[in-house]
């Protein structure tokens, strides 16, 4: 017998014949069908060239081979067993504090869901969440994990992209209502726009296609996040904001769907000695999985 090409999968069907001492038995304890335990059985016998079973009147006898391999078959499911709860035991142990550092809007509206799934998982993790648009050093452990719009360039630590951040025009139907739907870019230049502080992105953008925006249109400039969805959500006038927070708010309204704007990369960022710390990264892992699902 080639032990490389030993199937394993038919020694559940061996050890429920043995235990119930009939076909019809064993496929109602795994939940199969007879011809399918039948199946395998023979299968088995095939591969071992040996026969396991007589088949007498009463049902199945176990042949002196059968008894042999009905030992070690029990021998393998113990530990299958210790295995499966060896594991699981691991996960429940799980504990301690993971620090993570996000973008207020990342922090305040993405996260908090996926925290309370990551609760049911890891109930034994703690997080320290930090909502701050400054990005966080991990070198010096201001946070254990990251997620941020920009690349880290230290050597020593570990960036994943997990994603993309969509944005949109939008402003709240009521502005709408008052103000009219811009149906062009260039009519933006007529509605009054929330923009950033230090960088003033929707200028800049102008500037580029060769247009001046009038200082006044820029009604409110902030680099605090949620103060910019705030003033968007109050009707003050026409901002950019990520489509995750655009779902949050149906009176916040997509306007110039055909204004493309690059996406906003997202990465997740912990630094090399993730591999040491079994609690980070679980953590991680279930960011990596579930940020992009909610994105």
């Amino acid at each position: 017998m080639n032990t490389h090409h030993f199937n394993w999968n038919l020694v559940p069907a061996f050890l429920a014949a043995h235990e119930h001492g009939s076909l019809l038995a064993a496929a109602r304890a795994l939940g199969s069908s007879q011809p399918t335990v039948g199946r395998h059985i023979s299968e088995l016998e095939t591969q071992l060239g040996t026969v396991l079973f007589e088949r007498t009147g009463r049902g199945l006898a176990p042949t002196p081979a059968g008894l042999r391999l009905a030992e070690a078959a029990r021998a393998m499911e113990s530990g299958a067993l210790a295995l499966l709860s060896s594991v699981g035991a691991s996960r429940s142990t799980l504990e301690g504090t993971v620090r993570i550092s996000a973008s207020q809007p990342v922090a305040c509206v993405l996260l908090p869901p996926l925290l309370a799934q990551m609760r049911q998982t890891l109930p034994g993790i703690q997080v320290e969440l930090v909502a701050s648009n400054a990005v966080s050093n991990l070198l010096r452990r201001e946070a254990d994990i990251a997620l941020r719009m920009v690349r880290p360039v230290q050597a020593s630590l570990v960036a994943r992209r997990i994603g993309q951040v969509a944005l949109s025009a939008c402003a709240h139907r009521d502005y709408l209502a008052r103000r009219g739907t811009p149906a062009e870019p260039a009519d933006l230049l007529q509605h009054d726009l929330v923009d950033n502080d230090q960088v003033m992105d929707i200028p800049r953008g102008f500037s580029a296609l060769g247009h001046s925006v009038p200082r006044e249109r820029l009604v409110l400039r902030t680099d605090d996040l949620m103060a910019y969805w705030s003033a968007v959500r109050t009707g003050l006038g026409i901002g950019f904001v990520a489509d995750y927070l655009l779902r949050t708010d149906p009176a916040v309204q997509r306007v110039l769907p055909q204004l493309r704007i690059p996406p906003l990369p997202i990465w997740l960022t912990v630094h090399r000695e993730i591999r040491s710390s079994a609690r980070i990264r679980a953590v991680y892992d279930f960011l990596a999985q579930a940020v992009p699902q909610t994105l």
